[in-house]
This record gives structure tokens, C-alpha cells and sequence, in this order.
């Protein structure tokens, strides 16, 4: 029978803060980066990344944190229609260091969390019938409320057709038996968390866990007398976990020997962070297990989730997705360090990307040295051009919020003159770019005056990396090598704090080009192994242009967002023109356009001869035509997208 979900997942969804220096204490950390966290939480991002359907069932906090573990879960993939809002507690914090190859501090803020007050009332008999699976993390088997309501999923799983998978994840300090600060120790031997454990086993159809954890389940410090009571509990599938080595499966009796058991080789990697490979290693076996795949290849998906998260900083983020997944198993890497190879990491980035866009249209108003000079001109403050874009972001501001038919709205907005502006564009849904490049320059200089993934790094994460930069495929070497050093450099920056980036290229014009001219343009850009999220280009009326273009970017990056189309000042005549030219090709995906859309207005109010609420009105007539003009543009391509 088909279910709405593949998999609930149920129990810890917490806030990851993870020390971003290497090789310190965790007392010695600087700085810290935000992730998902929490097992089940873990597990329902790895899963989903894997092309199958998780829900995830807990609670969270009625704060920012709760919201942003909603949020997260959401824009995965995951169904949060069953996670709760409580509004009594705070959601979970974890911290976490990675020291060296073998320690990995970390200390759990969960006293009354959000996550450990799940009751049964939270679990209903329809909601764990529409999944496949229930997924159980040990750490709620250890408090009496949320014992009992995982003890109510499970009678409502058995009497719904629904299996019960449990990960035993075994913390001892939430189960009370270390002192807070020892979040790190794996193993502690208790009788009674053997007992607790063994009240539920029974009614398990796989059980995983780390041969520790098998320990403590089963009751011995004896591997194969722990897995031969675990199989006097229970007739369902036991997963041991053996880190390096792989996995072993027991599937039906318990052999002599541990190595006669089904065996799961592992992958060798260079070992970079194991907090987080325990989830990924269930999410790619469950990926095998709930389609009813050979175990063999269930555990081939697991230990290589598993080695490629253990490669990486971070847990929920750090979850392969299947295309991933897939070129890893066919093509292994040239490296044990799988975080340096540059290709798997690209395809990590290019196929976990949250935030989906069908097609854009983007209003402009990064221009500086245009609308300075323009304010000179008639003896205007400096101040005044901040005031003007205010006029420019509430024009987009109407049209973004009244727009529903798409394409999408959003706005490149430069925080010389709008630092105070951008803040009340951002967190609306809507796409915002920055502009990074001095403007002017060629060779490429960045504005900053400091290390651009530093400025980047006071950037909100949705804010795209916006770069102009001057290129020509006849450039004299030495010109093309500077540039690509600065789009590399912008790259790096990107990729090191989490930002999307875009690269317009306008050939300078007067330098001869043809059909080739931007094509030949990205292909060096390319085979410098610079891969933009997105391009911004000039528009072509000529399909043999727009042909090559698509060509160079499938050939390198078929993950590409894709083209956006600048106005240069365009007439909407000219626009339009130009729209109808790219829209049947599929790598276009919209426009950016600005003075095309603010110029007159510009001109009119630097002059005191518009007012403000005119040049709100002009903006936000002029764009919604080119909305209007790109939707019909699309439309009337009659032939599938190119």
C-alpha cells in the first residue's frame, strides 16, 4: 500500500552550534556555526536528501530558535505538520568541536526542552498509519512522558501496518548517568538502560546502532551474547555499525562468529568529524531498507553516507544527497580527503540547495558612480541617493508583494547606499543579491577594504554574492588571469560562508564580438573552475548565441541555476525584444534589470521635478511591465524549452 510518508521521524530536533576553529577545545572556540541538529532530525534531512518522503514528529520552541529548526526541517523536504510549537519551553542546543581525529567535545542544553515534553496526546493513530516506517531515538526512552508517548506510536504502528525502526543512540548523559559536561562519552554500562531498552525491543523491525550501543541494549560487554539477546527479543533485522570497518547485518539466526554475519564494507576516508555519520549512515540504509532493497546494497548507501559526512563539518548540512550518493558510488574520489575534492563538493553544494526558484524577475538598483554623479549634478547631498532608493525598494517592495502569477521577485540592492535598506527586504521570501566588485574596475578589485569572506561573513545567509566584472575571451593573459584570480577568490568566499554568488559579464564594448563572443567568455570562466550559482548576461536576439551559452553551461554545470537577462538601460521595446529571443531557451530564467526600470525617475526626482510618492509609482509601474512582458514572453513559446 502506498502512505503519504516514507518515514516519521520522531523525537530530538535541536540547534547545532559548531565551532568553526579546528583542532582547539571546545572552551577555546571563537565562533560558532548554526546547524539542524538532533538525531531523528538528522536522520529526516538525510533521508529526504535520498529522494524518499519523512515527517518528522516533536516539538519546538515558540522562539527564534524553533522557528528556524521549522524552517530548516521544511525547506528539506521534511513535512512539519506534526511538529509542534510548545510554549513553555526553549528548543535544544548542542555545542560542538571538532579537537582532533579522535575528540570531538560536545555538551547538550536540553534541561526541559521543547523536544522532551512530546506526550501521547502529540501521536495519533492516523498520522503514524501514513507512514511506512516509525523511526524511535533512544534518547526518548529516557524520560517517563516521553517513554510513554513512544510506547503509544508503537502500539499505534503495530496496529496500523507501520514498522518500528529504533536508532538505540545511546547518550549517557541524557540518560543521567554523567556529569553535563562529559557529552562526549559514548558508553557507560547501566542494567537499568539495558532493561528500559529491552521493554521496547521487542516490538522492533531493525535495530541499529554502534557496537556500544549494541552493548547496552543487549545487556553484555559481550558483542555476540548482546546481539543473541537481542535476538531472543525480537525476529527483526540488527544493524551493528562498526565505523571504519563497515557494518554487519543479522537477518535471521546469530552465527558463531561476528565477521559471519552479513557484512557491510566501509570506505577509506580521511576522518574529519564522526558527530553526525551515525545519522547519515541510517538515513542511507533506511534509503535501501524501506524500498525493500537487497540488505547488501542497503549497506553500501549507508557506510557511504556515512564516509561522506564524516568528511565534513557539521550534521544535518553535511547529509549527501542521492545524486551524490550515486556519482560517489560510481566513481569513488581521487582523495581519502573527500572535503577537497572539488567536484564531489560542488555537487554536495549544487544538489543541496534549500531555497527553489522557478524563474526570477529582479530589479537592480546596485548602481553607485551612475547615481552619484547624478546627485552631483544638481548639487544634491550624498545622503540623498539613500533616500532615493528607498523610494526605489518601496516601488519593488508593492510589486513583489502583489505579484502571484510570477516570475519571482527580487532586488540587487548594494550596502553602500542601502545598509539600512536591505534589512527590510530580507526574510520575506523574496531573492536579494549584493553587489561585491568596486565599480569600474578592470582588472576585477573587490569594494571591500578587507578579506571578502570576512564582509561576506556579517552577510544573512539568503543574500546572494553579486560580481560585475569586464570580461573579454580576447584579453591579453595576463588581464584574464587577475580576473579569474578575483571570480576564484569570490568563489571561495562564497562556498566558506554559505552564500550563492552570481557573475554578470559584459564584454567592454570596445572590443570587437560575435555570436562565440559570451560563450567563449564562460568557457574560460569555467575551465578556471569557477561555477556561479547564477549568471547575469546581456540579452541576444540571435538563438545561435543563446544555443552556445546553454551549451557551455550544461557541458560544465548542468546544476546551474541558470541565466538572468540586465537591461543596460534598454528601452521596454528593446526588452521585450530581448525577452522573446531567450525565453524559449531553458538555461534563461529571467531578468535583472534596473535603470531600464529607474532612470527616468531618477533623473525626474534628482531634478525636484517628480516627488516621492511619483517615483514610488513609476518604479513599481515600470516594474510590473517587465513582469508582465517576461510571463508573456514565456508564453508564447510554443515549442518545449530548449
Amino acid at each position: 500500500m502506498t502512505r503519504p510518508f516514507d518515514v516519521i521521524c520522531m523525537g530530538r530536533a535541536a540547534v547545532d552550534l559548531y565551532g568553526e576553529q579546528i583542532g582547539g577545545r571546545l572552551e577555546d572556540m571563537l565562533s560558532f556555526t548554526k546547524y539542524l541538529g538532533g538525531s531523528p532530525a538528522n536522520t529526516a534531512v538525510g533521508v529526504a536528501r535520498l529522494g524518499l518522503k519523512p515527517a518528522m514528529l516533536t516539538r519546538v520552541g515558540d522562539e527564534h530558535n524553533g522557528r528556524f529548526v521549522r524552517e530548516t526541517l521544511a525547506a528539506e523536504g521534511v513535512d512539519v505538520s506534526h511538529v509542534k510549537t510548545d510554549p513553555r519551553r526553549l528548543t535544544a542546543l548542542v555545542f560542538l568541536g571538532i579537537q582532533d581525529r579522535e575528540t570531538f567535545p560536545l555538551v547538550f542544553y536540553r534541561d526541559h526542552c521543547a523536544d522532551m515534553a512530546i506526550d501521547e496526546a502529540d501521536v495519533t493513530p492516523g498520522h503514524i498509519a501514513s507512514a511506512t516506517a516509525l523511526l524511535l531515538s533512544g534518547t526518548h526512552l529516557s524520560q517517563p512522558q516521553t517513554y510513554q508517548a513512544c510506547r503509544t506510536a508503537i502500539r499505534h504502528a503495530k496496529a496500523g501496518g507501520t514498522r518500528v525502526v529504533l536508532d538505540i543512540d545511546y547518550r549517557p548523559v541524557l540518560w543521567g548517568l554523567t556529569s553535563p559536561g562529559m557529552g562526549e562519552q559514548r558508553f557507560v554500562p547501566s542494567d537499568q538502560v539495558s532493561a528500559h531498552f529491552q521493554t521496547v525491543i521487542p516490538s522492533c523491525d531493525l535495530v541499529v546502532g554502534t557496537e556500544e550501543e549494541i552493548h547496552i541494549a543487549g545487556g553484555s560487554s559481550d558483542t555476540l551474547t548482546a546481539i543473541r539477546r537481542l535476538r531472543s527479543l525480537t525476529a527483526g533485522t540488527i544493524v551493528m555499525k562498526r565505523g571504519p570497518m563497515g557494518c554487519v547485518v543479522f537477518d535471521g539466526a546469530i552465527p558463531d562468529r561476528l565477521d559471519d554475519g552479513l557484512r557491510g564494507p566501509g570506505f577509506a576516508v580521511d576522518v574529519y568529524n564522526v558527530l553526525g555519520a551515525g545519522d547519515a549512515f541510517m538515513a542511507g540504509f533506511l534509503r535501501g531498507w524501506l524500498k525493500d532493497e537487497p540488505l547488501e546494497r542497503c549497506c553500501t548507501y549507508a557506510n557511504a553516507c556515512g564516509a561522506l559526512v564524516v568528511s565534513r563539518h557539521g550534521c544535518a548540512p553535511a547529509m549527501a544527497s542521492w545524486e551524490e550518493l550515486q556519482h560517489f558510488l560510481a566513481h569513488g574520489s581521487h582523495t581519502r580527503r573527500l572535503r577537497e575534492d572539488a567536484h564531489l563538493e560542488h555537487l554536495h553544494r549544487a544538489t543541496t540547495r534549500t531555497r527553489r526558484w522557478s524563474e526570477l524577475g529582479i530589479l537592480a538598483f546596485d548602481h553607485r558612480v551612475q547615481l552619484d554623479e547624478l546627485a552631483a549634478q544638481h548639487g544634491a547631498e550624498p545622503r540623498s541617493v539613500e533616500t532615493f532608493k528607498r523610494l526605489v525598494a518601496e516601488g519593488a517592495r508593492r510589486v513583489a508583494q502583489a505579484e502571484t502569477s510570477g516570475p519571482d521577485a527580487g532586488m540587487i540592492l548594494d550596502s553602500r547606499f542601502g545598509a539600512d535598506i536591505l534589512p527590510t527586504l530580507t526574510g520575506k521570501g523574496w531573492w536579494i543579491a549584493r553587489p561585491v566588485e568596486l565599480p569600474g574596475s578592470r582588472p576585477l578589485v573587490f569594494e571591500t577594504s578587507k578579506a571578502l569572506s570576512l564582509e561576506m561573513r556579517g552577510w544573512p545567509g539568503e543574500h546572494v554574492a553579486k560580481c560585475l566584472v569586464s570580461y573579454h575571451p580576447d584579453d591579453p593573459k595576463a588581464l584574464r588571469d587577475a580576473q579569474l584570480a578575483r571570480l576564484s577568490e569570490l568563489q571561495c568566499a562564497s562556498i566558506a560562508t554559505f552564500h550563492e554568488f552570481l557573475v554578470e559579464v559584459i564584454p567592454p564594448r570596445e572590443l570587437p564580438g560575435d555570436e562565440s563572443t559570451l560563450a567563449r567568455a564562460l568557457e574560460q570562466i569555467y575551465e578556471a573552475g569557477i561555477r556561479p550559482d547564477w549568471w547575469k548576461l546581456p540579452p541576444s536576439d540571435s538563438t545561435q548565441a543563446w544555443e552556445q551559452i546553454g551549451a557551455v553551461i550544461r557541458r560544465h554545470d548542468p546544476h546551474c541555476r541558470g541565466v538572468l537577462l540586465l537591461g543596460l538601460e534598454a528601452s521596454e521595446d528593446e526588452l521585450r525584444n530581448g525577452f522573446e529571443a531567450a525565453a524559449p531557451h531553458a538555461i534563461c530564467r529571467g531578468f535583472a534589470v534596473g535603470r531600464s526600470i529607474f532612470a527616468d525617475a531618477a533623473a525626474g526626482w534628482f531634478a525636484g521635478q517628480l516627488g516621492d510618492a511619483q517615483v514610488i509609482d513609476e518604479v513599481a509601474d515600470r516594474y510590473a511591465r517587465l513582469m508582465r512582458l517576461w510571463r508573456e514572453a514565456r508564453a508564447g513559446v510554443t515549442s518545449p524549452l530548449a
